[in-house]
């Protein structure tokens, strides 16, 4: 029969243009995998097999560890040391001046904030949807976290949301990088221009992201990365500070030297840079690994780019499924996570919780993401902690629960936000289609698995 609806003709066009592009759809996953059994019931695996292995590792790193014992050389005070050189390295890489190696990602944003000498009064706007580090950071000073919603459709922090968040105590601004994926850097600067407040980029899940040609971590006054075991680049632990001011990276590099002035190769002492500071110190064997993994990184992100364009090609076919919307800046993505929002109505009414059991069946790991931060009990036990109490009293630690009511983030959180994981998205292309199966396999017998 020839086709005449508009929607024929739309998807004609559709096919047409992924076709041309090289990104050709399975039939598997468009017919076959509707007449399958679900693993939830019974049925065989869309995924029978293991998603690459993290980390990726070879005998680069085992060289460079050797060298690293065998150099009697284990800390990086001095000159010419292994994490000096990774700094160096990492720099070129971002287009960064500077690069300060640090202990964990935590301690880089706790490096930037004491340097900023944020403390008690003062006031840090993030996102709700973040680690818990991005609010530790703010209370281990004494400062007040002040979280601000969730855009739905990207999983960023809502940029329309900031300026009202804005108040005389306001001393910086935390955009999160959350997933890889930028935020709305364009927005955001400008009203931290504005209003004269620093931006600082937690990019600690997004290493080579791109805003606009141009990696993230280089826009704000000052950028932190994390490369504990699960990120992109990845030592164990590790963090490192970036910025562009020469003067704010050397005052970086004494607060996590104990406040001491440095005497190494980039960061020459220009004087007292305040009267605080701690060991946050990154050792040689983490700056050895690191070299190593940035001989991988980079093809790394490109695969994962790659995969995520081809899942979202087609996922974005399934009602129902959708997934998050990069900001329009975005000219690279880490996609440290691959999210997308599942909309029960359009699969039986079956629950987000059935949904992942069904999707885990598949052999397609998987989780609901971040919760609601602003209600965890964690959090709002800093209403009684006796220090706040001394702080700010009772009423101002009440107006603070208040004043971070987050109904976007609650409703994505509680029903929507799904997660697959960076290691898979370094999989093959098959390995992209049987996600999807597993998905069409879950729809076309959601009512049963909402019955199992």
């Amino acid at each position: 029969m020839k086709e005449t609806s508009k929607n024929s003709l739309n998807r004609r066009k559709f096919i047409h243009t992924i076709s041309a592009a090289g990104l050709v759809i399975p039939t598997l996953v468009k017919g076959a995998s509707d007449q399958k059994k679900p693993a939830i019931l019974g049925g065989a695996k869309a995924h029978p097999g293991a998603f690459p292995g993290w980390p990726v590792v070879g005998q680069v790193e085992k060289n460079g560890l050797i060298d690293t014992v065998e150099s009697k050389r284990w800390g990086r005070l001095g000159s010419g040391s292994t994490v000096g050189k990774f700094e160096e390295e990492y720099s070129r890489e971002l287009g960064v001046k500077h690069t300060l190696g640090v202990n964990s990602g935590t301690s880089a944003l706790y490096t930037i904030l004491g340097v900023l000498d944020i403390g008690p009064g003062d006031e840090v706007i993030i996102p709700v949807y973040t680690f818990i580090a991005t609010y530790n950071v703010i209370t281990l000073n004494y400062a007040l976290p002040i979280m601000v919603d969730t855009d739905p459709e990207s999983f960023q922090i809502d940029a329309s949301k900031i300026e009202r968040a804005i108040t005389k105590n306001t001393k910086a601004i935390i955009p999160v990088h959350i997933a890889g994926s930028p935020a709305d850097l364009d927005k955001i600067l400008a009203i931290g221009k504005k209003h004269n407040i620093p931006v600082i980029e937690d990019a600690c899940q997004a290493h080579l992201a791109e805003w606009k040609g141009k990696k993230v971590g280089s826009y704000g006054l000052a950028g932190a990365f994390s490369f504990q075991s699960t990120k992109n680049l990845n030592s164990g632990e590790g963090g490192a500070v970036t910025s562009n001011d020469e003067n704010f990276a050397k005052a970086c590099y004494d607060f996590h030297n104990q406040g001491r002035n440095s005497s190494v190769s980039g960061f020459s002492s220009i004087g007292s840079n305040g009267t605080r500071g701690s060991n946050l110190r990154m050792t040689e064997f983490q700056g050895s690994i690191l070299r190593s993994q940035m001989t991988r990184v980079r093809e790394q992100t490109q695969i994962r780019w790659d995969n995520a364009n081809y899942l979202n090609t087609m996922l974005k076919e399934i009602p129902g499924i959708t997934p998050a919307k990069l900001h329009e800046g975005t000219t690279m993505s880490a996609y440290h996570l691959y999210m997308f929002r599942y909309n029960a109505n359009h699969f039986a009414g079956l629950s987000r919780e059935k949904f992942l059991q069904a999707l885990t069946a598949e052999g397609i790991p998987n989780s609901p993401g971040y919760g609601q931060m602003n209600q965890e009990d964690y959090v709002i036990g800093l209403t009684k902690n006796r220090h706040y109490q001394k702080l700010y009293g009772d009423k101002r630690m009440k107006e603070w629960v208040e004043k971070n009511d987050c109904p976007q983030n609650d409703f994505l959180t509680k029903n929507e936000s799904v997660w697959l994981f960076q290691n898979m998205l370094l999989g093959s292309r098959q390995e992209m289609e049987q996600i999807v199966e597993a998905i069409h396999k879950i729809k076309k017998h959601a009512t049963e698995i909402a019955k199992s």
